[in-house]
């Protein structure tokens, strides 16, 4: 009798939408299937926040970006955030929760006093954020490098003081790169924490002025993050720590596009099983990378059960217009869009299940 009175008022609940002429099983897949659509399930894993102070110390240091600045590295959404803005846009986009981190230009500046003292601040007010909305928000804590002893302390405070989600770089400081030798002991601390590292794309020192009449976000990040990744390939850290989780920005930046022409035969004791094995081991978001060129790339590289779903919040656009794009490109299947909206980020991120 329950499932008789349940198909009565499916059936009754369809027909007012115009749909009685359609079979019953087929009215009911669908109106489950809209039902499952409109739960809040996608999780952003390129989401950021911008504390004051952070704010505060970008402007002072001419990093935000205008129309008498284009080279600057910071864009004014950013400088604007709230926590309410990113609510809203998760209840507008079927979103259940956004993990949070800081854009470019980062930390450092020149200054590695003040690239601690910003980390630390930034961590806090994260941790709090998460704290008031703890099944809404994560946090990819910040780091400051190229202090390495800082870096090592700060992992440290995130892990086992805020209990962070997982820890964000960015893919070069001054004119080293995150696969730098120099970096070894952070990655030894990441790796004996099992860590999910979130890296974001900047302009490396050596060509942030370049002069192509673009400002450098339309280039040079996804170059910055394609050296980021050959270093930390390269250099062995991608074999050497394989419990490490590497989530690359923007579809991988141009990684995908060059990735057998960089090291398609390379092979060596640093990386035994090739270069191409271990970029197939990191995971890749989607943010500002939804077109057919960056993910037919992408596919050559990994399947769906690597690629996550970001939108670069606030500037790069909102979860329900992202989550339109990836439909629209009709290269996923509903299984692969379930993996790279939601499942993916669960695996890495089991706090996030809730």
């Amino acid at each position: 009798m329950a499932e008789l009175d349940r198909r009565g008022f499916l059936s009754t609940a369809l027909a007012s939408m115009g749909l009685a002429a359609m079979p019953l099983s087929e009215r009911i897949a669908m109106f489950a299937h809209a039902r499952t659509a409109q739960s809040p399930q996608r999780i952003d894993v390129h989401h950021h926040f911008g504390p004051p102070t952070w704010v505060a110390a970008m402007r002072d240091a001419g990093q935000l970006r205008s129309a008498q600045n284009p080279m600057g590295l910071l864009s004014p959404a950013n400088t604007t955030w709230t926590v309410e803005q990113t609510l809203e846009d998760l209840d507008r986009g079927g979103g259940a929760a956004a993990i949070i981190s800081i854009t470019n230009p980062g930390l450092y500046l020149g200054d590695r006093a003040q690239a601690v003292r910003l980390a630390r601040e930034c961590n806090n007010f994260g941790a709090e954020v998460v704290r008031s909305h703890p099944t809404r928000f994560g946090l990819f804590a910040a780091m400051p490098l190229p202090d390495v002893d800082a870096t090592l302390r700060e992992i440290e405070y995130a892990y086992d003081q805020i209990h962070a989600d997982g820890v964000g770089f960015m893919t070069s400081y001054e004119d080293t790169w995150l696969g730098d030798l120099a970096y070894r002991p952070v990655m030894e601390e990441l790796d004996r924490r099992s860590a999910v590292v979130f890296v974001h794309p900047t302009a490396a020192t050596c060509c942030r002025g370049l002069n192509y009449g673009v400002g450098p976000a339309s280039i040079e990040y996804g170059t910055d993050t394609t050296r980021a990744i050959t270093g930390v390939v390269v250099n062995g850290y991608a074999h050497s720590f394989p419990n490490i989780r590497w989530i690359w920005s923007h579809g991988g930046g141009s990684m995908p596009f060059l990735a057998d022409r960089i090291g398609g035969s390379l092979q060596n004791e640093r990386m035994p099983d090739g270069f191409m094995h271990e970029l197939r081991q990191f995971y890749y978001d989607l943010a500002g990378a939804t077109n057919r060129g960056v993910v037919a790339s992408l596919l050559e590289l990994v399947q769906a059960n690597h690629i996550m779903f970001g939108t670069d919040f606030p500037p790069g656009g909102t979860m329900a217009e992202y989550a339109q794009r990836l439909r629209d490109l009709d290269m996923f299947s509903e299984a692969d869009l379930r993996l790279i909206e939601r499942e993916n980020a669960v695996r890495l991120l089991p706090r996030m299940a809730a």
